[in-house]
């Protein structure tokens, strides 16, 4: 006979209900030995679970609990589903009067299930390796985790999370030598870091109540209604597989308060469970955060410099999900990717996973990049709005109300795709420097992130509109200008939005009427023939849609600045010349966009090189050889691509060249200005378009100022450098103004259309209302 079985068991019961005590009656009356021993049953009480402590008979403890099954006939029926999610009880768990009508109606829901039994010395034993602390409260809390690992069995791997994590991290031996090093190195009392710490904990800690995740779900499914979601599912075998051992970090593109709600069911949906997602304090206002709180979220401060005792309990709090294989999820960037593209990458977080992965004793954690897109956003107007200098609105309970109003309209579909995986442990063994590790880790997410990133339509066709300045574009010219980029897309082999076929017109023509409907494109329907063309103050909402995919585009823009340049320079060594070209307009834009390694760079210019002209080595020896290639070009992208950053860029050069030299630097009050130079410009039409009056640009051209010692530097030579810095940005905005040039020259004398080509898109599909001229 085994050990287990000589051993006296003991019961331990929870607080219940007359129902429920009459259940478990029945059923402890069915666990009675042949003999008609009954078993031992013991409520969980302090007094009880004192004088189980005090036993030197080392008894078998196994908590017991009832749960009330639902009712699969009722659970079908949407009304009493969305009751019960709302219901103030979990719904294993209901009150008094639903218990006693499931006895007179169906007993077989009630059900009494047991939790992993362990002997006292066991607990005993692992009580002390944790650091010791109260044996009654370690066997009360040891016997609740036993119970909701119980429940889960009935319920599915989605939940997965304590309700003692505080008490877990708190009631070890690691916590309490953590906190008497932190008081010595502080200098403050033990007793003010550990009340510190535990509060802070509190704070962070994110549980799983079944309740407010059914809640969540709901409501998430509701806030996010415009939208159908197309999810990508090529990756999640391996994810599954990865996540059996490690954790995984799931790092989003972050376009929309809408994210997490539309990531969250494509994970569930794909046999992923809840994420732990980090999140800031600014969006936990009442009754959103709350909620979330219980079905996931971790609020983090917003700031929290010089705060050692809640760094340190972050970190604590991360070692503790990564030791429980937890998964996480947080978003690169930081914040919302204002101009549609990606954002540098904040490594904060990063650097605080790290170090909870170094002591945490996992083997590995897989980080994976996660690339979220939307044909049609309704908060893209506001962003636009604040990168045009407009406040940004506080998030609150009244800002949620007019967000969630907004959702009614269908705004299309949001693209959920994986990236390649990234292993923390072999990114960390790449560099002795663990921060230049971090970073480098980070930039290869942001990378793997623009990979899957798909080309859409709805991208496309901001393609065609943006770099004409302000000139309307009939179908037929629509389709001039997008045939060749959906073939360049194709010979690319660039990764598409679901199953779309770009080189159906009524593709693009749907894309169109999306854009049309949401106001960033308007129609002309009088005179001889319909015209479209972006609406008042749209560019930069147009932008953002263009910006889901310019990543793609850029290094062919480079390429085309390159035959340009060599045009007006004419180069002694076309080969030579032509690599240190790219490789400083590289340098230029290394701030904006995600470059490969330098090495992967040159091959990807021979790649767009021999995309416009396969022999093109061959004929280097021809004087004209680079002119004849730019007249090859097709499409051009230089202008569409490139143009609005540079020419963002040129206010910033040439109001350097203006400022004062000095160490003081009001950049608040030069952005302001910068914008007000930018719109007289624009009303000059010295620049192209509206897209370049942008506080964003702005930002990134002083960091690429303050890169070359521009700024807040007071030597000798900074006027000069200044100064020069501007012309060479004014003589790429001079090279980028000669390629769109080229462009429409080439569409003033379109052929006409040919029958089957995109260009002859159809016009026989029902037309969204005319829009009157000047609207």
């Amino acid at each position: 006979m085994s050990e287990s079985a000589t051993r006296q068991r003991v019961y331990l019961t929870e607080t219940m209900t007359e129902a429920e005590a009459g259940v478990l009656r029945t059923w402890l009356a069915g666990q009675s030995t042949g003999s008609g021993t009954h078993p031992t049953a013991v409520a969980i009480t302090d007094r009880t679970l004192a004088d189980l402590s005090q036993r030197t008979d080392d008894p078998l403890l196994s908590p017991l609990r009832v749960v009330w099954m639902p009712d699969a006939d009722r659970r079908r029926n949407v009304a009493v589903r969305l009751r019960e999610a709302l219901a103030p009880r979990d719904p294993l768990h209901p009150g008094r009067g639903a218990q006693r009508r499931v006895l007179r109606t169906d007993p077989s829901r009630a059900r009494v299930i047991e939790g992993e039994p362990a002997p006292l010395s066991d607990l005993e034993r692992r009580l002390e390796a944790s650091g010791g602390g109260s044996l009654p409260e370690y066997i009360r809390r040891q016997a609740a985790l036993a119970l909701e690992r119980a429940e889960l069995r009935l319920l599915g791997g989605q939940y997965k999370v304590s309700r003692f994590v505080v008490d877990e991290i708190t009631d070890t031996r690691r916590f309490t030598t953590g906190t008497l090093e932190l008081a010595e190195k502080l200098d403050i009392p033990i007793g003010e870091v550990d009340q510190r710490t535990r509060a802070a904990l509190e704070e962070l800690v994110a549980t799983q109540s079944r309740q407010a995740i059914a809640v969540w779900d709901r409501l998430g499914r509701y806030f996010s209604r415009a939208y159908r979601i197309d999810v990508d599912t090529s990756r999640f075998e391996e994810l599954r597989t990865l996540n059996k051992e490690h954790s995984l970090v799931f790092l989003p593109s972050h376009r929309s308060y809408l994210d997490p709600l539309v990531l969250r069911p494509a994970l569930l949906a794909n046999g992923l469970p809840l994420n732990h997602v980090m999140g800031g304090l600014n969006v936990s206002f009442w009754p959103i955060g709350p909620i979330s709180k219980r079905s996931g979220t971790v609020f983090i401060r917003r700031q929290f410099g010089t705060d050692e005792v809640y760094k340190w309990s972050l970190r604590e709090y991360m070692r503790y999900l990564l030791t429980k294989r937890f998964n996480l999820e947080w978003y690169i960037e930081g914040g919302r990717g204002r101009t549609g593209k990606l954002r540098p990458p904040r490594f904060g977080l990063l650097n605080y996973l790290t170090k909870a992965f170094r002591v945490s004793g996992a083997s590995d954690v897989y980080l994976v990049p996660v690339a979220l897109s939307y044909d049609q956003l309704y908060e893209v107007g506001a962003m636009a709005a604040e990168a045009h200098g407009a406040e940004k609105k506080p998030e609150g309970l009244r800002w949620l109300v007019g967000y969630v109003r907004a959702q009614g309209q269908r705004n299309g579909v949001a693209h959920v795709t994986i990236g390649r995986p990234l292993s923390l442990a072999e990114a960390l063994r790449q560099e002795d420097d663990q921060r230049l590790a971090i970073q480098k880790a980070a930039f290869e997410v942001c990378h793997r992130i623009n990979e899957v990133t798909p080309v859409t339509a709805s991208s496309l066709a901001m393609f065609a509109f943006l770099g004409i300045e302000d000139r309307a574009l009939t179908v037929d010219e629509l389709g001039f200008i997008l045939g060749p980029l959906v073939d360049y897309v194709t010979a690319r082999g660039l990764p598409t939005a679901g199953d779309v076929d770009l080189h159906d017109p009524r593709v693009i023509r749907k894309a169109l009427f999306t854009h049309v409907d949401s106001g960033v494109l308007k129609r002309f329907d009088r005179g001889d023939e319909r015209v479209y063309y972006l609406g008042k103050d749209q560019h930069l909402v147009a932008a953002f849609y263009r910006n889901n995919t310019i990543h793609f585009m850029v290094v062919r823009a480079i390429a085309e600045l390159v035959l340009q340049a060599a045009v007006d320079d004419h180069f002694p060594d076309p080969i030579a010349d032509g690599w240190a070209e790219a490789k400083r307009i590289r340098d230029l834009f290394k701030f904006e966009f995600f470059f490969s390694d330098r090495d992967t760079f040159e091959k990807e210019m021979r790649t767009e090189l021999s995309l416009i002209d396969p022999g093109w080595e061959a004929g280097l020896a021809d004087p004209r050889y680079a002119e004849n290639m730019l007249a090859s070009v097709r499409p051009y992208l230089a202008h569409r691509v490139l143009q609005p950053f540079a020419e963002a860029y040129q206010v910033v050069a040439d109001e350097l060249v203006r400022l004062p030299v000095s160490k003081q630097f009001d950049e608040k009050a030069f952005t302001a200005h910068c914008l007000d130079v930018a719109q007289q410009r624009r009303l000059r039409q010295q620049i192209a378009s509206s897209e370049s009056v942008s506080s964003e640009l702005f930002a990134t051209a002083l960091k690429l100022a303050r890169n070359r010692d521009l700024v807040e530097s007071v030597d000798d030579g900074v006027r000069d450098r200044r100064a020069s810095f501007a012309e060479e940005i004014r003589v790429l905005v001079d090279r980028l103004r000669r390629i769109r040039g080229l462009a429409h020259a080439r569409l003033d004398l379109m052929r006409e259309p040919t029958p089957g080509d995109l260009r002859s898109v159809p016009t026989d599909e029902p037309e969204p209302p005319a829009e009157e001229a000047g609207r």
